[in-house]
């Protein structure tokens, strides 16, 4: 999973006018302020709002979670009905025409919650820490998420998941899928990640043994497209915490899932 802006990328696109800014700090008679209608959302009133949106708190183990009462929760809990509501009909359909259907799962904060690494690390990236953390394989689960994947197999949807994380994080993650009860199709037919060493035929336009250029975009499409022209499955429905899980088409309908601690492009 590779982080290519975070939190201050973030912070840059949440530019608001310099008086909205202002709050407990606001200028005084003999204090003088740039009044700046380009000035960046404060960083860290920022991350406050974050650990106010996922109601983040430190168990007793040290481990930061986030609440199940949280707005984040909330808003997962409305995706996850809305989406459970189209899976059960988009399924009767397709197999009311003979199609195959099929939902697509990215992992990382889909899936699995990473909130933890984000905190520990101030939002930051580094890939020998981030190997260090997925290797754990106990990040909990995303709330409603390992459901949803069961709800989909229960209405004869085939479950495949999608993701940016190395081939070598294989056994990793689908340890920790596993665990949070996401335990359906992990097998290596069902469960896709990035092989740079060994990248698949239908990626060759932009991966080929050793040299890995693909986009997240052009991965995870042309991967959608392998499951759908090749292996004859039409996908319903594609869930992601990035646009670029999302984006490039091959899905019927999209479900992005919130995360506010970075972007992907």
């Amino acid at each position: 999973m590779h982080k290519t802006l975070r939190i201050a990328a973030i912070g840059a696109a949440c530019a608001v006018a310099g008086a909205a800014l202002y709050g407990a700090g606001a200028a005084t008679a003999g204090q003088s302020t740039a009044n700046s209608t380009h000035e960046p959302y404060n960083i860290g009133l920022l991350v406050k709002d974050i650990d106010t949106y996922y109601g983040t708190t430190a168990d007793a183990a040290g481990v930061y979670q986030a609440s199940p009462t949280s707005p984040y929760a909330k808003d997962l809990a409305a995706l996850d009905k809305a989406a459970k509501k189209y899976i059960d009909q988009a399924a009767r359909k397709a197999h009311h025409r003979g199609e195959k259907p099929a939902v697509v799962f990215d992992i990382d904060d889909t899936l699995l919650l990473s909130l933890d690494y984000e905190k520990k690390t101030n939002y930051t990236y580094n890939s020998t820490t981030w190997a260090d953390y997925v290797a754990k394989a106990d990040r909990p689960a995303v709330f409603g998420s390992p459901e949803l994947v069961r709800y989909a197999t229960s209405k004869g949807v085939e479950v495949f998941y999608n993701s940016g994380l190395k081939e070598s994080q294989r056994a990793a993650a689908v340890e920790n899928l596993k665990k949070v009860g996401a335990d359906v199709n992990l097998d290596a037919a069902h469960v896709f990640l990035k092989d740079a060493a060994s990248p698949p035929s239908y990626l060759s336009a932009c991966a080929t043994p050793g040299t890995w250029t693909c986009t997240t975009v052009q991965y995870k499409s042309g991967t959608r497209k392998h499951i759908e022209d090749d292996l004859g499955y039409e996908i319903i429905a594609n869930f992601g915490d990035q646009y670029s899980d999302l984006d490039g088409g091959y899905a019927d309908r999209t479900y992005k899932l919130p995360n506010p601690t970075y972007f992907v492009s």
